[in-house]
């Protein structure tokens, strides 16, 4: 543990971080060859951004690669870079491919992940990172990111994004479809998961020689409701991931004396593009609302299913059906077998019949929307009614008296009513 700065009310400036970040690095010593991988754009607001251009401000030409952890998501274009990294040079940035460029550091046992998940899954996991880790000769690899409830996983980060983040078709499938088997309300917000356990011990049984430094970063909102980092967290051990994740329940984690009878959750259209990303409005309000509630998504970029072509098509054809629907196609369907990330995920956005969601997509037709199980909204006339500019987070009461639940980035957080969690 190098760095553990921050609290539910702290608020770090950029000055802050820089500072901090470089005396974590003045304690690493000396360098040559320093690979960071940040998030992608899909984590515009993680502040990994501008942790990576600290790190090329401080290394100058010893960063010699940056590597998106894109998991399964599209490759940045040129003006997501600038716009997320900006003043660093284009030409360090590489493009991870899921599909062909990883090797296999190690094989997680059968037994092990049919134990943590409780009989919910029966087969190993592969440990798979992109071989620019294993091959690329770098002295130190500095993992940046935010750590916020995840629907997954249990907590984003750590271990994810290299595992994931940087991780082959079979690794992210299976990791997926075991979090979706033993079940996302019993995972969000939770430290201690089956997805978590196998992450970690692929870590320190497989990756202990990876010279990998995290620097774990907490987001929150102030009382103007601006986004503001409430603490870093720099390490290699897993008491960074921990204190970061501590941090983070605290400032992320909404519990509500109440259910959510409406909730209308708007999707900033620079961030969410499809609802591979924009179905976070399901995974992070499930457990606030209330049996047969309404979900109302106001998605303006919202313009595909999956950012993956091959996973577009896997959740065209079948839509969020069900765990029981999905899981009996898992069994009908070879090509959905395969790619079981596309499973987990259409188990995760559905909402098993207890509540409705009015997707509210800027680019999808009625028809598309409709034929995966959603209910339509039409954007204009629903963002007239509920205008993301004059909602505050929380509960509001509008003029006709009606009361809905507003969460202007679901990213950010967790909601759940108290009750759930017993």
């Amino acid at each position: 543990m190098l760095i553990s700065h921050g609290s539910e009310r702290s608020t770090l400036n950029s000055s802050d971080i820089r500072s901090i970040l470089q005396n974590a690095l003045e304690s690493i010593g000396n360098r040559q060859r320093v690979l960071a991988i940040p998030p992608d754009y899909t984590r515009l607001h993680s502040g990994a951004g501008e942790l990576t251009k600290y790190a090329h401000q401080y290394y100058g030409k010893a960063l010699r690669d940056i590597l998106p952890a894109l998991g399964t998501h599209a490759p940045m274009s040129s003006e997501e870079i600038h716009h997320m990294f900006g003043g660093v040079p284009a030409e360090l940035f590489r493009v991870h491919d899921w599909r062909n460029d990883v090797v296999t550091v190690g094989e997680v046992p059968a037994e092990f992940v049919r134990e943590v998940s409780g009989g919910a899954v029966d087969y190993s996991w592969p440990a798979q990172v992109n071989r620019l880790l294993v091959e690329g000769g770098h002295d130190l690899i500095l993992s940046f990111g935010q750590v916020v409830p995840h629907e997954v996983i249990g907590m984003a980060n750590y271990t994810k994004n290299i595992f994931v983040g940087t991780g082959g078709q079979v690794g992210i499938d299976r990791s997926h479809f075991l979090g979706a088997a033993f079940g996302m309300e019993r995972i969000m917000g939770r430290v201690d998961t089956p997805v978590r356990r196998v992450l970690n011990y692929a870590a320190s049984q497989f990756a202990s020689k990876l010279p990998i430094v995290y620097a774990l970063t907490v987001i929150g909102l102030d009382e103007r409701g601006e986004k503001v980092v409430r603490g870093i967290f720099i390490g290699d051990d897993d008491r960074c991931f921990e204190e970061a994740a501590k941090l983070s329940l605290e400032v992320n984690f909404t519990k509500l004396d109440e259910p959510i009878k409406k909730a209308v959750v708007y999707l900033d259209p620079s961030e969410f593009k499809s609802t591979w990303l924009g179905n976070k409005s399901i995974y992070r309000t499930r457990l606030a609302l209330a049996d047969g509630a309404e979900l109302v998504v106001l998605a303006p970029g919202v313009k595909e299913f999956g950012e993956d072509p091959g996973i577009d098509k896997l959740v065209r054809l079948h839509g969020y059906r069900g765990t029981a629907k999905t899981l009996e196609l898992v069994r009908s369907d070879p090509k959905l077998a395969d790619n079981l990330s596309a499973a987990a995920h259409l188990i995760h956005g559905s909402s098993e019949g207890r509540f409705t969601i009015r997707y509210c997509a800027g680019h999808l037709s009625r028809s598309e929307i409709e034929n995966v199980g959603f209910q339509f909204g039409e954007l204009e006339s629903i963002c007239r009614k509920y205008d993301p500019e004059s909602l505050k987070d929380g509960k509001n009461i509008l003029p006709d008296g009606e009361e809905v639940y507003f969460i202007s980035n679901p990213a950010l957080g967790l909601w759940a009513w108290k009750e759930k969690l017993k």
